[in-house]
């Protein structure tokens, strides 16, 4: 899987994310959190590992103006924290939607370096 593809899988957590918030808190119901949180939760977290390492031997390359490491590690923990939090209804809304909003934008501004460098580590 390219790193392009990672980017935008990890969007759409993002977007998964905030409905899933949106529904708990509509349902005021606490999640199981061997059978719903931990799977999921793992599964994007080795994603998230893969995407920064990959990310990290990127910038190095490629140099890029907008997209440092401190972003990507910055991102990695946000989206750590928020994937799981988004399965609980008592997550506060206010820091927990700029916290996605925030990784979006990186997300975002990382895909449109990796564009502009021609280059989606295929």
């Amino acid at each position: 899987m390219s790193l392009k593809e990672k980017c935008e899988i990890l969007l759409s957590v993002c977007v998964d994310c905030r409905e899933r918030h949106t529904n708990m808190r509509a349902e005021n119901r606490e999640p199981d959190f061997f059978t719903e949180v931990k799977p999921y939760a793992d599964k994007y977290h080795t994603l998230l590992d893969e995407w920064a390492e990959e990310s990290y031997e990127w910038i190095k390359v490629a140099k890029p103006k907008y997209t440092h490491p401190s972003q990507i590690a910055n991102l990695t923990d946000a989206m750590k924290q928020f994937i799981v939090q988004s399965f609980y209804p008592k997550t506060g809304l206010k820091r927990f939607a700029q916290s996605i909003q925030s990784a979006e934008y990186t997300l975002k501004t990382f895909l449109d370096a990796l564009e502009k460098e021609g280059k989606s580590n295929d």
